[in-house]
């Protein structure tokens, strides 16, 4: 009995662990997708619940920062490639964003360079990097 039951456990203590693995892919599949969906509708305000809360109380976002994306309507989003893993618990993604200035007309291509991270206690991804800087970049 006892050579079948280490071998048993072993295996079910492996799929347990490729199932964290997928169930982490999955979340951040769908993570991306719906910051994707949400800054190309320019909802920038929505947008700010996909950044990590630890990251928003340590460097907030003032209203006069939130009022720039106000000024731009999101013509184009673009992943490139997709996420790329950097470790266990970090992708790095950069992200093309057109935006059309809503007084000017005149479009320009702001690069986002996008952190994130794996939250184990709330199974939940967050955005590190912040929301794409707008104002830095002519």
């Amino acid at each position: 009995m006892r050579r079948i039951l280490i071998p048993l456990v072993t295996v079910s203590m492996l799929a347990l662990g490729g199932c964290a693995t997928d169930q982490r892919k999955d979340a951040l599949t769908t993570t991306l997708n719906a910051y994707a969906s949400t800054v190309r509708w320019g909802d920038f305000n929505s947008a700010l619940k996909f950044v990590d809360p630890k990251m928003l109380e340590a460097h907030p976002i003032s209203p006069l920062e939130m009022s720039r994306y106000q000024l731009y309507k999101v013509s184009g989003y673009d992943e490139g490639s997709g996420p790329t893993p950097n470790g266990q618990f970090e992708v790095r993604q950069t992200v093309q964003i057109n935006l059309i200035n809503v007084n000017t007309q005149s479009e320009r291509t702001v690069t986002d360079h996008q952190v994130w991270h794996y939250d184990q206690a709330s199974k939940h991804w967050y955005l590190e990097s912040g929301l794409p800087d707008i104002s830095s970049q002519p």
